[in-house]
């Protein structure tokens, strides 16, 4: 067997997309090194190879080996261990509507065993009508922005501790950003209740501000789906807040454990009555 054609049956990460998230993503996926192979595709061929080549040229300086390559063609994406669906490397943003749906009904032919994972704020509608219309297996197709928006505002509870984020504790779920719902009673700081630092009135000022954390950041959303992408391919007893379809109907937040064929199980959250009440309200309602 030759190197090329081994080269060729190597496990990989497919990123649909070399705009800004997908960009984020292959680096993010590459400079963690714990995948083997990252591919960016998109349509216009010479920005995804261009970054690729970008981020190889950056792994002696990073200290990562794991192989970035490019492609023009969704037929690359066959045999993804996971595939990701980015954005446009042109003024396009998100993969979206009907265009979105093509896309993965076109994906869904060329791979149908990888989990999709979609990293942008509008995964919830597209999520909706692959369940609905394709067909594709709830528990392959998932949401990573839920995830990110929970980085956001952990990043504010900390400020507001006059601490770090990182020691911050919370869940989001329902159907960001207007339904999202913060599991404030279960959220701790420092191995402590959010709420014995934090007074009632500054918690309401962050659920507030919850619409401005929406849609996240193009690193916040790609820190968020590279995390998930390695759950899934490595296994993970983490639980992550994705968009997911609902047994009893409808997409929205809740955690969830993953593993090689996307979601394992949703975990139902821990809410004081207000709180799942607004969050099944949300869901029915779908946000609005």
């Amino acid at each position: 067997m030759t190197l090329e054609y081994r080269f060729l049956l190597m496990s990989f990460i497919a990123i649909i997309g070399a705009g800004p998230v997908g960009g984020a993503i292959a680096h993010k996926l590459a400079g963690r090194d714990r995948l083997r192979h990252v591919r960016l595709i998109d349509e216009n061929g010479r920005i995804a190879a261009g970054k690729a080549l970008d981020i190889l040229q950056s792994a002696p300086i990073e200290g990562f080996s794991t192989r970035i390559s490019a492609a023009e063609g969704m037929a690359a994406a066959a045999g993804a261990e996971v595939i990701v669906l980015a954005d446009h490397a042109g003024t396009q943003g998100e993969h979206t509507g009907d265009a979105g749906l093509d896309l993965l009904r076109t994906l869904a032919r060329l791979e149908r065993r990888a989990p999709v994972v979609i990293a942008g704020g509008s995964a919830r509608e597209l999520i909706v009508r692959a369940v609905s219309e394709l067909h594709i297996e709830p528990r392959r197709v998932l949401g990573s922005a839920p995830f990110a928006l929970e980085s956001g505002l952990r990043a504010l509870a900390g400020l507001a501790v006059d601490g770090s984020g990182v020691e911050v504790s919370l869940r989001v779920v329902g159907v960001p950003p207007r339904g999202a719902v913060v599991a404030w009673e279960e959220a701790t700081v420092f191995g402590q209740p959010l709420s014995a630092h934090v007074a009632a009135h500054d918690i309401s000022a962050l659920s507030a501000r919850i619409p401005g954390l929406w849609p996240p950041g193009p690193y916040a959303l790609a820190s968020a789906a590279s995390r998930i992408v390695e759950a899934i391919v490595n296994g993970s007893r983490r639980r992550f807040s994705c968009f997911v379809s609902l047994e009893h109907g409808g997409v929205g937040a809740m955690p969830v454990e993953l593993n090689e064929d996307g979601v394992v199980r949703i975990i139902e959250p821990s809410l004081t009555p207000q709180e799942r009440t607004m969050m099944n309200n949300a869901l029915e309602r779908g946000g609005i």
